[in-house]
């Protein structure tokens, strides 16, 4: 009916590797392979931090320009700030020399007008 089967018995347990029964050129070439890796990674991560300087260098370059603008925009508007400032300050003086007149106006009129009294 049933007919067994004879297994070895070394063939029921899993077979586990003892490192030193692998020979040294595997060993070299895993240690290789691991290697490899590692270069490959540490090229990818150099890559994107040259790409993420790339780019803050670039935003940089473009916050440099906007100062630069506004530094020159800034001086414009002093110019016409100072511009105003003097415009405004004739025109007080001229405001006052004619109050000044119109004052002396006033006094001598009422100087040379009869007491009604």
């Amino acid at each position: 009916m049933f007919s067994t089967i004879a297994v070895p018995s070394n063939q029921t347990k899993p077979h586990h590797r003892d490192i030193s029964a692998v020979p040294e050129s595997e060993v070299l070439r895993r240690r290789n392979e691991e290697l490899e890796n590692e270069l490959k990674k540490s090229i990818e991560r150099e890559e994107k931090m040259k790409q993420e300087l790339h780019k803050t260098w670039e935003r940089l370059r473009v916050a440099e320009e906007a100062e630069e603008r506004l530094c020159s925009q800034l001086g414009e508007l002093e110019a016409e700030a100072v511009d105003q400032a003097r415009t405004y300050r004739t025109r007080v003086v001229q405001l006052m020399d004619q109050l000044s007149l119109a004052q002396k106006l006033v006094e001598s009129a009422s100087a040379t007008a009869p007491d009604s009294q």
